[in-house]
């Protein structure tokens, strides 16, 4: 018999995390392979209905979940499908066109600063191979969430946005689509952009003289 419930402690890293049963009782777990539409996948606080079982342990899972909206097959009911076609992808382009723009915007300031020689040429080149690195490390991810393979942390991708790859986690979530709509996420990840560059704002002015000193290769 079919139940619904809330997904809570969902850990993406590792695939797995709860469901609270509308009806009160213990927590059950459930993994991702246990969801019908493999292509989504929860942030938590979704709702969602299952079928309860036991695992060899004897221990409550939920099996055959899916998202409360969707057919037990893993799509949408055709009304919600019209509704999904008409509104999420205007709005994943726009995101992405956003993203391309920001970035594209911010290498132009880089560019135009190294140009009238106050800022060095190495370091454009440092925040564009950071940039594909993160890109790429987000790509990986990505193809990672989809076969269920090992993923890259959040702590990780987040240190690769601070270290200057920033702007290619930008274009890696509005052009991959990933880690765009996780509002914990994009929080930490614009707390990480702005101490980035607020820190080459510091580092490129006379504050930061004895800093550019110990690295006279680069400045």
């Amino acid at each position: 018999m079919r139940q619904q419930g809330r997904i809570t402690g969902w850990k993406d890293e590792q695939g797995f995390g709860f469901i609270e049963p509308d009806g009160g009782g213990a927590p059950v777990f459930v993994h991702i392979k246990s969801f019908t539409d493999r292509r989504r996948r929860p942030e938590g606080g979704e709702r969602v209905s299952y079928v309860p079982g036991r695992n060899a342990q004897g221990k409550w899972r939920a099996q055959d979940v899916a998202f409360i909206g969707e057919s037990r097959s893993g799509h949408p009911q055709p009304a919600r499908r019209r509704r999904a076609g008409m509104s999420s992808r205007p709005q994943s382009t726009v995101r992405g066109q956003v993203a391309v723009g920001l970035a594209a915007a911010f290498f132009c300031v880089l560019m135009a600063v190294a140009w009238i020689g106050r800022m060095p040429w190495a370091l454009v080149g440092l925040y564009a191979a950071a940039s594909l690195v993160t890109f790429m490390v987000y790509g990986f991810d990505k193809s990672a969430a989809v076969h269920d393979r090992w993923r890259t942390s959040e702590g990780r991708l987040h240190l690769l946005a601070l270290l200057g790859g920033w702007p290619g986690a930008l274009l890696a979530q509005g052009l991959l689509r990933h880690k765009s709509s996780k509002a914990s996420f994009q929080l930490v990840f614009w707390i990480t952009v702005g101490i980035n560059c607020g820190l080459l704002a510091w580092l490129l002015s006379p504050a930061g003289a004895p800093l550019r000193a110990l690295a006279p290769g680069i400045f």
